[in-house]
């Protein structure tokens, strides 16, 4: 990173940030909201009550747990990564971010956010969590399309052609 290029440590959000576009204005706490939620969910029905994991006492303990530490590890990339990409650096002249993790996908933060979730709620196979993830990756696909809009009319043609080449929210294996 350009030392020179970096902001000061109170512009390390995107408030007064001229080269970035935006963000959805209810993103933030929805995103707590939604936390918060999970989380709720997820710890009382995985840890005291136990209502939709009876499917537990057919899967071994060590596979969902090893997939989801999988999952969680490759959510820390993709979080840190767009983070410190997003944030670490302030472009003059503003421009689309295409490389590293934006050439995988467009919003690699928030996948790294859906993917922290499912990893957890694969780790206790929780129905229940499983629905609040998908109420979620709804949301997330939301404030994307969104934030988006704004992109486009920041940077017109060229993120027009960066969308046409990087997936939104789930990157295309094959």
């Amino acid at each position: 990173m350009n030392l020179e290029n970096r902001p000061p440590h109170h512009q390390w959000g995107h408030k007064n940030r001229p080269d970035l576009a935006g963000e959805h204005k209810f993103g933030d706490a929805g995103q707590l909201i939604l936390l918060a939620l999970f989380l709720t969910v997820w710890i009382s029905d995985s840890f005291v009550f136990k209502f939709s994991t009876l499917q537990n006492e057919n899967v071994r303990w060590y596979f969902p747990v090893a997939l989801g530490i999988i999952i969680l590890a490759l959510a820390g990339y993709f979080t840190g990564a767009g983070l410190k990409t997003v944030f670490g650096e302030v472009r003059n002249p503003p421009q689309v971010i295409t490389s590293g993790v934006f050439s995988i996908v467009r919003h690699p933060v928030y996948l790294g956010s859906i993917m922290t979730i499912l990893g957890l709620t694969i780790m206790t196979l929780s129905l229940f969590s499983l629905i609040i993830w998908l109420i979620i990756v709804i949301f997330y696909y939301y404030i994307s399309r969104h934030e988006e809009k704004l992109l486009l009319a920041r940077f017109g043609k060229e993120y027009e052609d960066y969308k046409k080449k990087v997936p939104m929210l789930f990157p295309i294996i094959f």
